[in-house]
């Protein structure tokens, strides 16, 4: 935990203790959409927990819709929170009703965090780490330690760092989602290229998707849309280098070498025109390398389901991310977590259910888990139990599961949990750098100059 006065915590609370209502909901909306100057206190954050639900039930937002029927993966997903659902509403007298979002309007919209705004927040949701701040200095997330097995809170070990205030938990990992690069073989066979020429440095990596590029195909996609995922998908690049946005210390300084460096490889990457400017396919990946339009593609251990799913037959390739000269590999680890509104109808009951979901010993408990990373999904299990399960049971002999799991997870780290301010300064200096041409080392210092005003008049959970 940071130690320096501008990043700690100024509250006066007792330890584990969620902070209170903040400063306007306006300023939250403005946090919501990204805007620089939100108000650097905590934001008012409320939710009577109607959701949009009905009578006495507990509503469950998530954003794994059956959005196709013909989509085997979604409807995997989606069954997985249904039969949930129907587990605990059969054995309990609080009932949950699940509210499905569309995963862009839940993910890339503001509708959960309008949705507490105008105090109709659902009772039961999820959040990425990147989003954890957002909320818990809202003083919306409900304390899940008192209701967990202290066996499961050791058993998911590091899973839990980005979602912990002072030794409590607040937040509960369904996942571990670790990022590579993925390729089309064919592509690489077309272009003369085969395993033995899988990048493993920067240099490398910009020589091969530059062999691979064609008038219809870029050689390889990095994401371009601004928004937290954006930004985590481009962390690991910066840490490579020994770049942190925050020192241990509590200083800012992410007006780095190794920042520099990595809004550089984004801009050569584009400007050489090796990745697009716009998302192949949409940001269908699957799609995009089965139409031929893409070759590599930065993204997560989640694809593997996808290709399982739609593309059996297609010959795909991953590989962990390349480093720079002097530097050491690093990846970033996503992935989604069960929280508590602490202000919604029911928090002892909604945090109850968190924990019989995903923070007990049980052995329904693991073999629930297990079968969200291994069969509904594809993803590192976030508890050393579920790990081992799953590679007990098979779920991680998959060639590419199994490169994930021996090569690229290792090298992980946690997404960090930055605030809204936090996060719109980095993303300006990746959108600038690598969309407008313009200099990273301005780009840099101008981002570490907005968060250095920030973190001034910060009050919240420590920034890291």
């Amino acid at each position: 935990m940071l130690q320096h006065d501008n990043v700690v915590a100024r509250t006066g609370r007792p330890p584990g203790r969620a902070p209170g209502r903040g400063a306007s909901r306006r300023g939250f909306l403005a946090g919501a959409a990204g805007v620089a100057t939100a108000a650097a206190s905590p934001a008012l954050l409320t939710g009577c927990g109607s959701g949009g639900g009905s009578g006495g039930k507990l509503t469950f937002w998530n954003q794994y819709a059956p959005q196709r029927t013909e989509d085997p993966a979604v409807q995997r997903q989606s069954q997985w929170f249904i039969d949930l659902v129907d587990q605990w509403n059969a054995t309990h007298d609080r009932q949950i009703e699940l509210v499905f979002i569309p995963n862009a309007t839940y993910t890339d919209g503001a509708k959960l965090p309008s949705a507490f705004a105008a105090e109709s927040g659902p009772d039961i949701f999820l959040i990425s780490p990147g989003d954890f701040l957002r909320y818990y200095n809202g003083g919306v997330l409900t304390d899940l330690t008192p209701y967990m097995d202290r066996e499961a809170i050791a058993d998911y070990g590091d899973s839990l760092e980005t979602r912990t205030v002072d030794g409590r938990v607040y937040a509960l990992p369904m996942e571990v989602e670790p990022l590579a690069i993925y390729y089309s073989v064919s592509a690489f066979e077309r272009a003369g290229l085969s395993e033995g020429d899988i990048p493993t440095t920067w240099d490398q990596l910009l020589d091969v998707g530059d062999r691979l590029r064609g008038n219809t195909r870029a050689g390889l996609a990095f994401d371009t849309e601004p928004g937290y995922y954006q930004n985590f998908t481009w962390y690991p690049w910066m840490w490579q280098g020994g770049g942190e946005v925050f020192a241990e210390d509590g200083s800012v300084t992410v007006n780095s070498r190794a920042t520099r460096q990595a809004l550089q490889l984004w801009q050569d990457a584009v400007q050489f025109g090796i990745a697009p400017r716009t998302m192949p396919a949409a940001g269908d990946l699957l799609n995009a390398f089965q139409g031929d339009n893409v070759a590599m593609w930065q993204s997560g251990i989640w694809e593997v389901a996808s290709f399982r799913a739609h593309a059996p037959d297609f010959e795909y390739g991953v590989f962990k991310l390349p480093v720079p000269e002097g530097g050491s590999y690093a990846t970033a680890m996503g992935g989604w977590a069960f929280c508590a509104n602490a202000q919604g109808k029911d928090p002892e009951s909604a945090a109850e259910f968190c924990a019989w979901a995903l923070g007990t010993m049980d052995e329904r408990c693991i073999d629930r888990m297990v079968d969200w990373c291994t069969v509904a999904k594809t993803d590192m299990a976030p508890r050393e139990s579920v790990l081992e399960l799953g590679e007990a049971s098979g779920g991680y002999d998959f060639w590419a599961m199994k490169k994930f799991r021996d090569e690229i997870f290792p090298g992980g780290r946690g997404e960090p949990r930055y605030p809204p301010v936090v996060y719109k300064a980095l993303s300006d200096a990746i959108q600038g750098s690598m969309l407008a041409g313009r200099d990273v080392a301005g780009q840099a210092e101008r981002a570490e100059a907005a968060i250095q005003a920030y973190v001034k008049s910060y009050e919240g959970a420590s920034l890291i």
